[in-house]
């Protein structure tokens, strides 16, 4: 005797049943993997969280579907009278269909409940952001796990709480697995993110602007290109952050723009947000000042085409998390570091042209790297290279380190497509507004002192710096006549 009604007996309904029974199966299994830590991949997630349990519900629904058409199948061949669906718990195939719809119901929903809360939490997780869409977001998601916020998840930056943020993010994420399925995404890809949610309502439930303030030690070694004609160059700097609120201290310096009594607006003409012809700054009096360059002269019609950003933490913070260092950077810290030995013959040359080299991929480049300076120390140092293997080993390891967090070819990304707005020594940054060259009509100029942000008290050769606690004027390691004055430091230190 059946144990159902007998429209429940047909292919569909059976093929519908076994494959919810094998995903289920499925989903118990690899629930099972991530839990234990069976696997890392991150696919894992995806097939146990959402694919399989989308199967296993669309077999689930097969087996009702099945069962209607064959309800008409066998009304069509007179079989089955024409009537409602009657419940009748004295009919033993009927008590047994109640009982189990009942509890395979109450089993959907709580399984269906626990799927979707760690469905919801995998798509917020670092690694579906990073290693899912692999090649698309390695760049991004290996310069972040270096980065002050590696332990920061994406979700928080980018998405932040509320629910209306988390449904923007999740219908941009919608065009975002299209253009990966279908090749539309830029490469590199193309920054400032638009439509990026306010720093204040993420950056600032951490750093809060109206506790900014003191001085920060900033010291730094220098090594110059050719170590053998002269010694590295020492620098140390007090970082005047300032802002925050005068009842705490002084409120000049690096934060006054993020100050709570202040509002600075400006107008960007290009897409990186490299190039602002137009400045306005509001104090709490609500007195304005509007500075206009006097190299980018700029219509108000054509102005007012672009918009007027209120000024926050990533005009300047722009690549908080997703930093791509250049080789001048990099290198030298790694000297600083004793990772690349800075004794070797002309290894701070080999080692910038070595990263900088064209390279079609990363395992192309993470293969000549090597070959390159060992060929070019057979070259110009043989001795040195018979001599002093482990030495020349060790820099090499990390002159191909630094390659691998800081540049993507299948990506076509280096530290070049990405400015950094902090600081000024290898992209604009600060430079942008305080270039000596944005005046208001009644001729105030944005200065480009130094000493506004920063005061020098150490400088000079390693073995020898000058100190002065009160402050000293720059003095450039190199002999350039003065020119620093006027030129941005990144017309001539570009990275490389």
């Amino acid at each position: 005797m059946p144990r159902l009604p007998k429209n429940f007996y047909n292919p569909v309904s059976l093929i519908g049943s076994g494959i919810a029974l094998v995903s289920f199966g499925t989903v118990i299994i690899f629930f099972l993997m991530d839990v234990l830590g069976y696997t890392q991949s991150p696919y894992l997630g995806i097939f146990t969280y959402m694919i399989i349990p989308a199967v296993m519900v669309f077999g689930l629904l097969l087996i009702p579907f099945g069962a209607i058409l064959e309800r008409r199948r066998l009304r069509k061949h007179g079989n089955v009278p024409r009537r409602y669906l009657v419940v009748d718990l004295n009919e033993p195939t009927h008590r047994t269909a109640v009982m189990i719809f009942t509890v395979v119901t109450m089993l959907l929903v709580v399984v269906s409940a626990a799927g979707t809360y760690q469905a919801y939490n995998y798509s917020e997780s670092v690694e579906f952001c990073g290693e899912v869409c692999h090649v698309v977001m390695e760049p991004e998601y290996v310069a972040y796990q270096h980065s002050p916020h590696a332990r920061v998840s994406c979700a928080e930056c980018h998405i932040g709480g509320g629910a209306d943020w988390f449904v923007k993010a999740k219908i941009s994420g919608a065009y975002q697995v299209y253009s990966v399925m279908f090749d539309k995404f830029a490469r590199p890809i193309e920054t400032p993110i638009a439509n990026l949610r306010p720093a204040r309502e993420t950056c600032e439930e951490c750093h809060w602007p109206n506790v900014f303030t003191g001085v920060k030690e900033l010291a730094k070694v220098y090594y110059p290109i050719d170590t053998t004609e002269s010694e590295p160059w020492t620098i140390v700097m007090n970082l005047k952050i300032g802002g925050g609120q005068s009842e705490l201290g002084p409120t000049t310096g690096i934060h006054w723009h993020m100050n709570t009594a202040n509002v600075v607006r400006y107008v960007a003409t290009d897409q990186k947000r490299q190039v602002i012809p137009w400045i306005e700054s509001t104090d709490l009096t609500g007195k304005t000042k509007i500075y206009r360059s006097i190299e980018t002269t700029v219509e108000d019609a054509e102005l007012a085409k672009h918009e007027k950003r209120t000024m926050d933490c990533i005009d300047c913070h722009n690549r908080p998390s997703h930093i791509y260092y250049p080789p001048f950077r990099t290198i030298n810290d790694a000297m600083a570091l004793n990772r690349i030995d800075s004794t070797l013959p002309n290894i701070r040359a080999l080692a910038s042209v070595a990263l900088t080299n064209e390279y079609r991929t990363k395992e192309e480049a993470l293969r000549l790297i090597p070959s390159f300076v060992r060929r070019e120390l057979r070259t110009h140092a043989p001795n040195v290279l018979r001599t002093r293997t482990n030495d020349v080993d060790r820099s090499i390891r990390e002159i191909m380190a630094i390659y691998t967090r800081n540049f993507f070819p299948e990506m076509k990304v280096t530290w070049q497509h990405y400015p950094n707005n902090i600081g000024h020594t290898y992209d604009l940054g600060c430079f942008r507004c305080h270039d000596n060259k944005h005046v208001t009509e009644d001729g105030e100029v944005l200065t480009n002192d130094c000493n506004v942000c920063h005061t020098i008290v150490e400088q000079g050769p390693t073995s020898n710096p000058q100190q002065n606690i009160r402050g000293m004027e720059f003095v450039h390691p190199a002999d350039i006549d003065g020119a620093w004055r006027d030129v941005p430091c990144s017309s001539c230190h570009l990275g490389i």
